[in-house]
């Protein structure tokens, strides 16, 4: 039975905030609700969501991330407590159904009625559908939801042509998704040209040169007209506006949103002739005790705003408002820069030029696909643009909007070589320039902080799109020293590539040459030491030396676990992980690491990486267990060295329902490929056989998943204590193309990284982040990719194993003793005790006996 809230006690201190829909600007208020201490947590205030959705709200900007491997749990945008935190009733799946404004009250679906003091109506949009005959058959889809995207994703297993009605942004998106389902992809476009909103006819054309040369059919300038059903009453076409007919199992509607706003009209609100609940500049409608924000509002300035920056603008308002603030909404920026099918697009300002007088600067290649035009007012002032292809400097042009350029126009649109561009830098904008349009965050507000987390954290830049963390990062506070230690001035990739050009061979050399000036003729550092140790090994193919990093002087260069090619544990033992290429490993196998562990008493766990981990073995002890591994068909795992560890695999379509590719062959071929390769940190990786990642490859530092068109490649990705998910770099791939594009990414990482730097953190640093990978690894815009995969198939031909080295050569065994002076006794402190059957180190050796504390006459001990 529906249980009704009483009506609120106007009398009484704590006010009920009623909040219909809970998206993106639902959460925005809850948020600002919460920043302003009015949560029922604070005692300040009741604070009801009613949201239609069954999942909390999300990024809807990002949706399409789901169709490369982002699951919805990762698109949640409200921390898992937040609602419990700030005491927030939440209830999913449970709408607003009608509003009483004469007794304040909103009745849910469930039938349960509340009662409000102040009532925020953030319901969004809804998908426009064109009224044409054949509209609601089986195979038709819209484009908005989590669960829109799980039933395309289902019909698509059984269709092979997908066509999306709307060539706008949304659409274009959608045509990327059923393209990357492996649907052969059409988009049909009313207008002349793509993203007509965005950007004007020539930046179209470049768009439309791009996309078509990507393998998708763009129908421009027709309509709708019919979508055709079989007697099974599942799509089979689409009769266009010009007569013509078009093949499909799939259509997609993707055609605009409008606002949603019965709710609104049903109790009495006031709308606009064409939709949107009427809002004052407060964002408070024709009811004072009734807000709205976001895409069901009409603005105090006419319009509707469908992009997400000005409903968080709206939702701060509001919050404002309603805490007894004061705070206004007369309009906000429209500026936009997206990814579409890997292509950057952006436009700013007066895109279109349609101010009175203006000039137009414009640059376009369409060999590269590349078009910018910049709208320029007769005084010089910048008052838009549109980018395509090369939306590099759009972070600096977009706040620069309204202001005289410092510099001519065309300096900015022109490639480097023909008089530009000109890098004009965060130092050329006010401090009053917003630099994150999607939280309204300005410049001076940024450099109050001196991290990009620290930015992130207390202002939210960097949050939203992420198109501002370019800019951001130029503006922190930057070191002056860049240098690796105290030993040399060069960074690691500098350091690199002196190694690599003049063809040094030893760190001494190294140090004496190219050191600091008072560490030349030194030992130098724990910090240089190791890391010249791994340039030196990771160039041996190319400089013609041993790879073998106990060889001479390498030798001392090492870190601990390198020392003795295993892992050092908390009593002086080490572990031993032998390789298992994708975890896949037979029967013989697994009994010969059973025997080996039962013989020298080790212990054994199943390690993330699909590995088997063997614990508590003595140095003396570590040749004699390679020895029988290595006869067995096992190799060094390289557990213990900044390289390769593991690719991980899922079974793939050799067992699985789902899958389809072989994901578990492809992880071999790489493990194969890439073991022994040291690099600046240690590498993951995993291979997934279809996007419902079993494998976890976009936790990796490269990652791949399966389509049906062959494997997509992500870059940059890591768990720990900071996780980070991988990127997409290119997709679609073969596995020629693969195996080629992961050798590039590999050694320019290598190549570039700083010390200790994991791709994660290389990739967020580095300039021009995963575009510019992109560019040098995929469209190799500097030249290098010839190089780079020379220098992979090296290190291919070049690899031996470490432990197979050690064991057939009696000089690299002698360092194997615990003592020197005493080779054939074995550490007295290494010791274990029993535990579930196997051992574990003696943690009371380990601390050291427990001595008797003697104590005056009197007196007690504690």
């Amino acid at each position: 039975m529906p249980v009704s809230t009483p009506p609120t006690d106007h009398t009484a201190p704590v006010p009920t905030i009623v909040v219909v829909g809970h998206g993106m600007v639902g959460q925005r208020f809850l948020e600002a609700l919460a920043d302003r201490g009015l949560t029922a947590t604070a005692g300040t205030a009741r604070v009801v969501v009613l949201c239609e959705e069954p999942r909390a709200a999300y990024d809807r900007v990002q949706l399409t991330s789901y169709f490369t491997g982002r699951t919805p749990d990762e698109l949640s945008l409200a921390e898992p407590d937040f609602m419990d935190r700030h005491g927030f009733e939440l209830r999913l799946g449970d709408p607003a159904e009608s509003v009483d404004r004469e007794t304040r009250t909103v009745t849910a679906r469930s039938g349960e009625t509340f009662a409000y003091d102040t009532l925020l109506l953030a319901t969004g949009s809804y998908p426009f559908v064109p009224p044409v005959p054949g509209k609601d058959a089986a195979g038709c889809f819209v484009y908005r939801t989590i669960e829109d995207l799980l039933a395309i994703e289902e019909y698509a297993r059984t269709a092979t042509t997908g066509a999306v009605v709307g060539g706008g942004l949304l659409g274009l998106e959608a045509a990327g998704a059923l393209k990357g389902l492996g649907l052969d992809t059409h988009v049909v476009e009313f207008a002349p040209r793509l993203m007509p909103v965005q950007v004007d006819e020539g930046g179209g054309a470049a768009l439309l040169r791009t996309i078509e040369s990507m393998g998708l059919t763009v129908h421009r300038g027709v309509g709708t007209q019919e979508v055709t059903a079989g007697e099974d009453g599942a799509v089979t076409g689409m009769t266009l506006s010009d007569g013509s007919s078009l093949a499909t199992d799939l259509v997609v509607f993707s055609a605009g949103v409008r606002p949603r706003d019965q709710l609104a009209r049903d109790c009495g609100l006031a709308v606009g002739p064409r939709g949107g609940i009427i809002v004052d500049e407060e964002c408070r409608t024709s009811d004072p005790a009734v807000f709205a924000i976001g895409e069901c509002a009409l603005a105090a300035d006419g319009r509707v705003y469908g992009l997400v920056a000005p409903g968080y603008e709206m939702a701060l308002t509001a919050a404002e408002v309603i805490t007894g603030g004061t705070a206004a909404f007369t309009g906000a920026d429209l500026s936009t820069k997206l990814k579409l099918l890997g292509v950057d697009v952006a436009s700013f300002g007066d895109a279109h030029g349609t101010s009175e007088g203006c000039l137009d600067v414009v640059y376009a290649d369409s060999r590269t696909g590349v078009y910018k035009k910049l709208v320029i007012g007769r005084d010089g002032t910048l008052l838009g643009g549109v980018l395509v292809g090369d939306a590099e400097q759009y972070g600096t042009l977009r706040p620069m909007t309204g202001t005289v350029l410092p510099v001519a126009p065309e300096q900015l649109v022109l490639p480097a070589g023909a008089g530009g561009p000109v890098a004009l830098g965060p130092s050329a904008l006010p401090d009053d320039a917003v630099i994150c349009s999607c939280h309204n965050v300005t410049k001076g507000s940024i450099c109050e902080h001196t991290t990009l987390p620290e930015v992130k954290k207390c202002t939210k830049a960097g949050t939203g799109c992420g198109s501002c963390v370019k800019v951001i990062g130029q503006l922190l506070p930057q070191s002056q020293d860049k240098g690796l230690c105290g030993c040399f001035s060069h960074t690691r990739s500098e350091l690199y590539e002196i190694v690599r050009t003049l063809g040094i061979t030893s760190y001494a050399e190294l140090l004496d040459s190219h050191g600091r000036e008072a560490a030349r003729g030194g030992d130098g550092c724990e910090i240089c030491k190791p890391t010249v140790g791994s340039i030196i090994a990771s160039l041996a193919p190319t400089l013609g030396t041993s790879g073998y990093v106990l060889d001479g002087e390498q030798a001392a260069l090492q870190d601990t676990n390198d020392h003795f090619l295993a892992n050092l544990q908390r009593n002086g033992s080490y572990s031993i992980v032998p390789r298992i290429p994708g975890g896949e490993i037979t029967p013989e196998k697994l009994i010969v690491i059973g025997e080996v562990a039962r013989d020298f008493g080790l212990y054994t766990k199943i390690t993330g990486g699909q590995r088997i981990d063997m614990f508590g073995a003595r140095v003396d002890q570590l040749p004699l267990i390679w020895t029988r591994l290595v006869d067995a068909g096992f190799e060094s795992g390289h557990a213990y060295g900044k390289s390769l560890r593991t690719v991980k695999s899922c079974v793939g379509r050799t067992w699985c329902r789902y899958g389809v590719q072989d994901s578990v062959r492809m992880a071999i071929d790489l493990e194969l490929r890439y073991r022994g390769l040291r690099s600046p940190h240690k590498l993951k990786s995993a291979v997934s056989g279809c996007a419902r990642e079993c494998a976890e490859a976009r936790g990796k530092d490269f990652g791949i998943i399966a389509t049906a068109g062959g494997w997509n490649l992500y870059v940059g990705g890591n768990g720990g204590a900071e996780p980070r998910h991988a990127d997409l770099l290119a997709q679609d791939l073969s596995d020629a193309e693969l195996v080629r594009l992961i050798d590039r990414f590999l050694m320019f990482y290598i190549r570039t990284a700083d010390r200790l730097e994991r791709t994660s953190t290389w990739l967020d640093r580095i300039e021009g982040g995963l575009d510019h990978v992109r560019d040098v690894v995929v469209h190799d815009s500097l030249g290098l990719c010839a190089e780079l995969e020379r220098m992979m198939a090296d290190h291919v031909a070049g690899y031996r194993d470490e432990w197979a080295e050690t064991i057939n050569d009696p000089e690299r065994l002698r360092r194997f003793v615990t003592f020197v002076n005493a080779p054939d006794a074995p550490d007295p402190s290494v010791r274990f005790v029993p535990e579930r059957d196997q051992v574990k180190p003696d943690l009371e050796i380990l601390a050291g006996p427990v001595l008797a504390v003697r104590t005056l006459e009197g007196t007690s001990s504690r």
